[in-house]
């Protein structure tokens, strides 16, 4: 596979290292929120600026009023997100708008596309099930009634789930088929109730009682759940590398300020180790991410190696293990090479290792992934 970036990616990317250079972390608690909360709202004017960018709409066709790219050149722009604290749904309604496009009818895709490459609309995705460790898709039931289907459930840490427009909740059929659903945010019998992230973020737990979607905002083509989780986690996965980047660079700024002894502690052999054991772990997750990235941009080719090619999720549990644990290791040898700096909930490293902790816990843990990627080995192991 070629990694190097495409003239339209490598614009994307340009663009969003433009719009995020003037962006700063907002770690400033609200007070109409439990402690550690930031704010009641994702960041609207952000939000908008990026929609005149034309980076709200990076994977949609054109006819939709998008630029007709991949899940490259999203990866590009949610790592420079990261690197900020972004507080934007940037991820969650670029691949559910994305997913939409692959695989919604006609009717949803005229009539909410357009509208979400402009900023307009807002979707998120019901991502984590019931408890958070079990199938998303299993913790709504969908059944016909009609020419509409009903949906009863419950979903729990719903991302921006108080402000999207419409959620996008994977439920299953009586006869086991896992769904798309497109659900308004005040849709009769959805009830949301309020839930904090580790970072401080709203979150949202859905309580669907019999919530009526109509046919036609019912997605049930056959992957589509499976492509637009994968799409999040390789996004997720972009996130952890952006924030983990951001956060090596502003360690190694301090260690080389910072004087024990007469010198800066950069030049102590522990210190500079412990540096480099991290670049380590951020260019395997660059590496990984790449991968999964590629392999979801070009489904049909075939990646380098012995005998036939792994599915995609092969390539995406690696990326996820190593996100998950590398940016969790990036963030601990920073406060630890911080000293009582890197604890000090007024210095702008407390709000990375708060966001670090909220994407290590979004990914899952690596040995999840790892049993994961066992199994698909094993399945396609030659006979």
């Amino acid at each position: 596979m070629d990694f190097t970036f495409t003239e339209e990616q490598q614009a994307a990317l340009e663009a969003a290292k433009a719009l995020f250079a003037d962006v700063a972390p907002d770690g400033v608690p609200s007070p109409s929120l439990t402690p550690g909360a930031v704010a009641e709202d994702f960041d609207r004017a952000l939000w908008a600026r990026l929609a005149d960018a034309d980076l709200l709409s990076l994977l949609l066709a054109p006819e939709y009023g998008g630029s007709g790219l991949d899940a490259i050149a999203l990866c590009l722009v949610l790592r420079e997100s990261a690197k900020v604290l972004a507080r934007v749904p940037l991820l969650e309604s670029s691949a559910a708008a994305y997913a939409l496009q692959a695989h919604g009818s006609a009717e949803l895709r005229q009539r909410l596309l357009p509208r979400a490459a402009r900023g307009d609309v807002v979707l998120s995705v019901a991502a984590h099930g019931r408890t958070g460790h079990d199938a998303a898709e299993l913790a709504v039931t969908a059944r016909p009634d009609g020419p509409d289907w009903l949906l009863d459930g419950t979903q729990t840490a719903v991302p921006w789930a108080h402000e999207a427009d419409f959620v996008l909740v994977p439920a299953a059929t009586p006869e086991g088929r896992a769904v798309l659903a497109v659900v308004p945010r005040t849709a009769p019998g959805l009830g949301i109730a309020e839930q904090f992230s580790t970072h401080g973020e709203r979150l949202g737990e859905l309580h669907l009682d019999s919530v009526r979607v109509p046919g036609h905002d019912l997605v049930t083509a056959a992957g589509a759940w499976d492509f637009l989780r994968h799409l999040l986690a390789t996004g997720t996965c972009a996130l952890a590398l952006g924030l983990g980047t951001e956060v090596l660079r502003m360690t190694s700024e301090y260690a080389g300020k910072r004087e024990q002894f007469g010198h800066p502690i950069a030049t102590f052999q522990a210190v500079a180790v412990q540096a480099a054991d991290r670049y380590i772990d951020l260019r395997a997750m660059e590496a990984t991410l790449w991968q999964a990235a590629w392999r979801l941009s070009t489904p049909d080719a075939t990646p380098p190696g012995n005998g036939g090619p792994l599915p995609v999720a092969a390539d995406i549990a690696v990326a996820k293990t190593w996100a998950a644990d590398g940016v969790r290791r990036v963030v601990q040898t920073a406060q630890h090479l911080h000293g009582g700096l890197g604890a000090d909930t007024d210095y702008p490293l407390h709000r990375y290792h708060a966001w670090a902790k909220y994407l290590e816990l979004s990914l899952g843990p690596a040995a999840a992934h790892e049993e994961a990627l066992g199994e698909i080995l094993s399945a396609h192991a030659p006979g």
